[in-house]
């Protein structure tokens, strides 16, 4: 019901701002029609008295849509409240909340393709969702089995296998669920359910936590907010955590980093227990995609035409997440009272240092074979260059300082959340702990 109810919003709003865009474009094109004949008299009364009526009658039609839009989603409303009434129970004891169980078998394919669609969503609109409190805003959440954990005292204990005082938690990247940590599983390891998670509970006797979440607000918020999850699951845990881990793919591990700086920040006791934080192709400087993105909008709002500024409009309505990702920023500061849409947004910079006695390992990939192939330092792993991954050099105003850094080829971009290779790297450096620190 509430994927239900989200949808139905969604579709009302996008009918609302599709017909803004519309207006507006219809505008531009009027007035600029009407300056045509605005400099030659005679005639520049009458053009201004056709765009008066030409106007009227156009915003009379647009207000008709909006009237009728809003009418009909009303009439939905109502609709869906007492469908909800009628079939809403009590789940009472239940520590896994209803979600969408997703499965490898024919029958989970519809269910995988409501998540990821809904995932992919909020990575292009996700703050717009949660702004307007829509159904569809992931929010975010541990999950189990595709299933929402509750933070209830006893669920851990009704529905983790063990319980050691270890435990490691992945973050996921942009548009993706904790599913993607299985990409590749039978590939790789002949079994659709193996992850790092799954070998690290096996292997070393760690405790898998995953996180959803919607990846389409600033990364400094998902920070906050899983900042805050990780402190409530201490809160509840059965015994008391020895050591954490934090491991982030892509735009996880920015959220890792701002996380793990938030709790350190405000004291938070869960930040003083993490060990490690591994960041697996994280755009630590910036993602190059969406770098392009920022210029093509610049260069369409060059030309002063509705065929260039409407899709300027359509492309600077991403989301801030993504936004986040072309600079690689983490903190408030880094974003707060500027213009993200500007081509020369990146400064001043808050970069925040990595946190002292925590060990960082920030991990890379080349698409080519050859690590240094100049096709592979200039795409890296197609949505990530090597540099921006494992904060090389280049950017002498940047400081940071970490365990390791390491370049895989041959290794795409996704695959380095399931990769053999990059596993046996995080099973290694847990293990032996820290191996000295490089500065860059």
């Amino acid at each position: 019901m509430k994927r239900l109810g989200g949808l139905k919003d969604l579709v009302f709003h996008a009918v609302e701002e599709v017909t803004n865009l519309v207006e507006r474009t219809h505008h531009r094109v009027s007035d600029r029609s009407v300056l045509r004949f605005a400099p030659v008299e005679p005639l520049t009364t009458s053009a201004r008295t056709v765009q008066v009526v030409h106007d009227a009658a156009a915003q009379g039609v647009y207000r008709t849509i909006r009237v009728v839009n809003r009418g009909v989603k009303q009439a939905l409303d109502t609709g869906l409240a007492f469908i909800q009434d009628k079939t809403t129970h009590s789940r009472a004891g239940e520590w896994l909340q209803p979600a969408t169980p997703v499965r490898s078998d024919a029958a989970g394919t519809w269910p995988w393709l409501m998540d990821h669609g809904e995932s992919a969503l909020n990575a292009l609109y996700g703050d717009y969702l949660h702004d307007r409190g829509n159904g569809l805003d992931l929010g975010m959440t541990f999950r189990r089995h595709g299933r929402i954990l509750s933070l209830q005292p006893g669920a851990l204990t009704q529905h983790l296998p063990r319980d050691d005082g270890k435990i490691c938690i992945f973050i996921h990247g942009l548009g993706c669920t904790e599913w993607s940590w299985s990409i590749s599983a039978e590939e790789f390891y002949g079994d659709a359910g193996v992850n790092f998670g799954s070998m690290l509970e096996s292997d070393l006797g760690i405790t898998p936590h995953y996180v959803r979440y919607n990846t389409g607000r600033h990364v400094s918020e998902n920070g906050k907010l899983l900042a805050g999850l990780i402190n409530r699951l201490m809160e509840i845990y059965s015994c008391d955590l020895r050591e954490i881990i934090l491991v982030g793919h892509s735009m996880g591990g920015l959220v890792a980093r701002s996380a793990l700086h938030h709790g350190h920040t405000h004291g938070l006791p869960w930040a003083q227990r993490v060990k490690h934080v591994f960041c697996l192709g994280s755009p630590h400087l910036g993602a190059p995609l969406e770098k392009i993105l920022r210029i093509a909008s610049y260069l369409l709002r060059s030309f002063p035409s509705a065929g260039t500024e409407v899709p300027a409009d359509v492309i600077d309505s991403r989301s801030s997440g993504i936004k986040d990702l072309g600079l690689g920023y983490t903190q408030e500061a880094e974003w707060m009272n500027q213009d993200p849409d500007e081509l020369f947004w990146d400064q001043p910079r808050y970069r925040q240092p990595f946190v002292r006695d925590v060990n960082y390992y920030l991990i890379g990939a080349t698409f080519t074979r050859d690590v240094d192939h100049p096709l592979g330092r200039l795409l890296g792993d197609l949505l990530v260059r090597p540099a921006s991954a494992t904060c090389g050099t280049g950017h002498g105003q940047q400081h940071y300082t970490f365990t390791m850094g390491r370049i895989f080829s041959g290794i795409s971009h996704m695959h380095l959340a399931n990769h053999p290779d990059v596993y046996a790297v995080i099973k290694q450096n847990i293990s032996v702990g820290k191996q000295g620190a490089q500065q860059v």
